[in-house]
């Protein structure tokens, strides 16, 4: 499979890209955790079918010693039982915030009240902004149609 374009040849494209991609960089330096953080950028590409951001999210995760078991389940994590109610609170608001336009109102305020009973201002606003970040980069990806599977742990990071 080859790609429709490559978007970072575009100077406009690239400029704008690399906003996005310092913005990801920068949460990286949140009090959200990383395996949090890996979770719903995994969950929100997997609803919108983005073959590289699964690839890059699955590899990193697994890097930094996420297991086979929590990352297999996922994508079921409404019956994992792998998973902590922190977490699970963030992978609903991962799904709500994806599926936004489902929804008439937008994210229920009993999905956010749960992420907010287990996360801080400033790790909601992480989180919300990684929610918004990825699902930025899922949209790039599968319009463009990336291929997958080759990306090495670290390369993008």
């Amino acid at each position: 499979m080859e790609a429709r374009l490559n978007i970072m040849t575009s100077p406009a494209a690239a400029k704008a890209m690399k906003h996005i991609i310092a913005a990801h960089k920068a949460l990286a330096d949140s009090t959200l955790p990383t395996a949090t953080r890996e979770l719903v950028m995994l969950r929100a590409s997997q609803i919108n079918g983005c073959a590289g951001c699964i690839d890059m999210h699955t590899k990193e995760a697994a890097a930094a010693g996420e297991t086979a078991v929590r990352l297999n389940l996922v994508a079921a994590w409404r019956e994992a039982t792998v998973f902590t109610d922190a977490e699970r609170a963030a992978l609903e608001l991962a799904e709500q915030g994806t599926r936004i336009a489902d929804a008439a109102g937008g994210v229920p305020d009993e999905v956010w009240a749960n992420a907010a009973k287990h996360y801080d201002e400033d790790q909601l606003a992480a989180l919300v902004a990684q929610i918004a970040i990825i699902n930025a980069f899922n949209r790039g990806n599968v319009i463009t149609q990336q291929p997958a599977g080759d990306y090495q742990v670290g390369q993008l990071h």
